[in-house]
């Protein structure tokens, strides 16, 4: 049975400080909260906000967590609001069902392959030299290289190229009435229902002296049409794109109407 959880954590205490700088430990953290050792599920969480007075963590997960761990060390145990929420996500997929029509909310880490990038870094520059070593590299191409789509336009068009795929399309916006003393030619023509909200580029070391990770990502919030609701299913479960464990992948949904609460289960 799925769950989604929904975790305050208080950025003024040094443990939440360390967990919202490092999504590697903050994955590391997330998977503490389950009794069964190692955790083979797939774990998916968002970072929902973050400012300097309160920051909130969704997290979906296969069974039951407990995230105790996480209040005690840095959110505000005991104090109202302060509990975490912990919902069965089962209603949500039942009432999935083809042409309906949901409020979404995703951060993805929106890439692309290829198997030479115009500016390598220190990790690909190394793999691109050593395949170069190898005595049968004539015969064989190099392992792409995931490489970032840096443009919201460019990260627009990875997401609606991936939609049907996923079990849904994302319709026209609504085109409105013009507003008094325009024409309908002076008027907006309607795009996709959705928008990019934010991007941003998280950069972190999985450990100490490991290598530098960095990872573009766009927070997309918009209006979603099933079409396999067995597709859409799988990929609430799944998530949608790569680096999933560092806070990607999420995709929520919430009734049309209430599209503010679009990361309500």
């Amino acid at each position: 049975m799925p769950y989604l959880s929904k975790i305050a954590l208080n950025p003024r205490r040094r443990q939440a400080v360390s967990l919202l700088a490092s999504p590697h430990r903050m994955h590391a953290a997330l998977l503490a909260g389950f009794a069964v050792q190692p955790v083979t599920e797939r774990v998916l969480w968002r970072m929902e906000s973050n400012d300097p007075h309160r920051a909130e963590i969704l997290v979906l997960t296969e069974s039951r967590p407990s995230w105790h761990h996480i209040i005690e060390e840095a959110g505000w145990p005991g104090a109202d609001g302060g509990e975490p929420l912990i919902a069965d996500y089962t209603p949500l997929l039942t009432r999935i069902a083809r042409g309906k029509e949901f409020g979404f909310r995703l951060t993805a880490n929106p890439v692309q392959s290829v198997t030479s990038p115009t500016k390598p870094s220190e990790q690909q520059h190394a793999r691109l030299k050593a395949h170069a070593e190898q005595a049968d590299t004539a015969n064989r191409r190099p392992r792409g290289f995931r490489v970032p789509h840096r443009t919201a336009a460019h990260q627009l068009s990875w997401l609606l190229a991936r939609a049907e795929r996923h079990g849904f399309t994302i319709p026209e916006a609504s085109v409105h009435p013009p507003a008094p003393g325009l024409s309908p030619e002076e008027t907006t023509t309607a795009g996709p229902a959705v928008t990019i909200v934010s991007r941003d580029i998280l950069r972190f070391n999985k450990r100490r002296d490991g290598p530098r990770v960095t990872l573009s990502t766009a927070t997309f919030q918009g209006r979603l049409r099933v079409t396999d609701p067995d597709a859409l299913r799988a990929t609430l479960l799944g998530g949608i794109g790569p680096a999933k464990g560092y806070g990607q992948g999420l995709l929520t949904l919430a009734p049309v109407s209430t599209q503010a609460a679009v990361t309500r289960g």
